[in-house]
């Protein structure tokens, strides 16, 4: 053989060798993610042609569900209770724009019948003749909470239509009761096999010149959380040994260190009860002031006041990747103080780059209300196969103990009392509220942490709304408690 022909055998058998690997890595290494890609309209097809698992509250309410669509996609996805509400939870599965959001993405494989746990059920499906079926996704949220959170959130006190998020907890387990997010959306109208309507609607909620509706402001949205973070800052003297009657400047101002501004108190008035110029932790607690807080990190806490805090912070959840709702969740944060004394005096009472979810406050509020134990949250309980036999089920794990028992009921004697100089107080409950400096649209962030009942708790709840129709003086205690006290209610039968 000449030269010539031999270099070309030698490129064509190239190209083949390159073509095969080509072919082996698409068809086994990436396999995998081309099937789950939500571009890929062929498995879309596939699986429009078969029944898509249940979605079910802990209640048996079903939140999303398949129906025979009498087209040729065969089965149209449905969202037949409170669409709107639970929303934030289910997220929406469409023809036109894929599985997104909530569980229908978080457990696609599953509703889809595609995970490996249900090869089973595909064989028995299979040699019996059945269309294949997806598995159910049996979830921990209490309707009647879910619906409670909602109503409030909708019908709150703001400037327009409500923006914020509720999340409720069950302390003992970390079962996530509701998880609310407003303003919400119907997730049947993406859900619709009319791809244009479809795309009007998907336009019309994407649209960037109002606040998004697909955002899930309970888990993905961080906010600075005012003095409802003075629960965690309240932890870090404890933690570090100091007493409830330690005694803080009642100061109507405190002066930042290194720094030429001061902080101050709520409309620059000195913390009441006062006692020769001072009040005791529980005071400031109870009164929520700012220059107590401040002194307390910047002059009292013994060691290392940055570590102290910082780690504190960590054990509540504060800085970790949040894992198993199964939905991602932005992860909160207290910023890089990076030894800057005014900086840590303002992150005591939640303020200067202090930001978490609402569902990271929920489960501040419910680690106190459990004793000092953190749970992990959790929004799955069961995942079963369409013949209702059970796959898998989730266990209450805990975390760890951010707090001693004796500490965890100092903390919640005094968020008794804060309850107290609360608007419109409710006996029972245990609180902290939060209001910020003013947001983006004029109003500050309104925040409202609480447990009940206080001396055997049974749901945890943060409340944050961003639009209160006081503007700068739209403060936790009038704009969220009320919401707050709504979702307790309806899970307690407090009134």
């Amino acid at each position: 053989m000449n030269r010539p022909i031999q270099r070309v055998s030698f490129a064509v058998i190239a190209i083949i060798v390159l073509l095969l690997a080509n072919a082996t890595y698409v068809q086994v290494f990436k396999a995998d993610a081309l099937r789950n890609d939500p571009r890929n309209a062929r498995v879309l097809f596939d699986e429009y042609a078969r029944q898509r698992g249940l979605i079910v509250a802990a209640d048996g309410t079903v939140l999303a569900q398949s129906v025979p669509s009498g087209n040729r996609f065969k089965y149209q996805r449905e969202y037949p209770a409170n669409p709107n509400a639970f929303a934030p939870v289910t997220g929406f599965y469409s023809l036109r724009y894929g599985a997104d959001r909530g569980l229908e993405a978080a457990e696609g494989p599953f509703l889809s019948g595609s995970d490996d746990r249900l090869f089973t059920q595909r064989f028995v499906d299979m040699f019996s003749g059945r269309d294949p079926r997806g598995g159910n996704v049996l979830t921990t949220v209490d309707p009647k909470v879910q619906l409670a959170a909602f109503d409030a959130l909708r019908n709150g006190q703001c400037d327009g239509a409500c923006r914020g998020a509720v999340v409720a907890l069950e302390p003992s387990t970390g079962k996530i009761l509701a998880m609310v997010s407003t303003p919400s959306y119907d997730p049947n109208s993406l859900a619709t096999q009319d791809f244009d309507a479809a795309e009007r609607s998907w336009n019309e909620l994407t649209r960037e010149d109002v606040p998004s509706r697909l955002t899930n402001r309970a888990i993905n949205e961080l906010y600075p959380p005012g003095s409802t973070f003075k629960v965690v800052t309240t932890a870090t003297a404890l933690n570090a040994g100091l007493q409830p009657d330690i005694r803080l400047t009642s100061a109507p101002t405190f002066p930042l260190p290194d720094s030429a501004t001061t902080l101050p108190n709520n409309n620059g008035e000195p913390c009441p009860g006062a006692t020769g110029g001072s009040v005791s932790l529980t005071q400031a607690f109870e009164y929520s002031c700012n220059t107590a807080f401040a002194q307390l990190v910047t002059e009292k806490l013994p060691g290392d006041p940055f570590s102290e805090f910082q780690n504190t912070a960590m054990r509540f959840g504060v800085g970790e990747d949040p894992d198993g709702i199964p939905m991602q969740v932005a992860k909160s944060t207290v910023g890089d103080l990076d030894g800057d004394m005014a900086a840590l005096a303002q992150s005591s009472i939640g303020e200067r780059s202090v930001r978490v979810t609402a569902l990271q406050n929920a489960l501040t509020a419910a680690t106190v209300a459990n004793g000092g134990v953190r749970m992990r949250p959790y929004l799955v309980d069961k995942l079963q196969t369409a013949d209702l036999r059970t796959v898998s089920t989730t266990s209450p794990s805990a975390v760890n103990r951010p707090l001693s028992a004796e500490e965890a009921d100092t903390l919640t004697e005094m968020m008794i009392l804060s309850e107290r100089e609360t608007y419109r107080s409710q006996s029972g409950i245990a609180s902290k509220t939060g209001t910020t400096d003013p947001n983006q649209s004029g109003s500050a962030y309104a925040w409202y942490i609480a447990f009940a009942p206080s001396s055997n708790p049974r749901i945890a709840v943060a409340v944050v709304v961003e639009n209160g129709n006081q503007g700068s003086q739209s403060y936790g205690g009038v704009i969220a408690a009320p919401i707050g006290r709504a979702v307790l209610n309806a899970y307690t039968g407090g009134n």
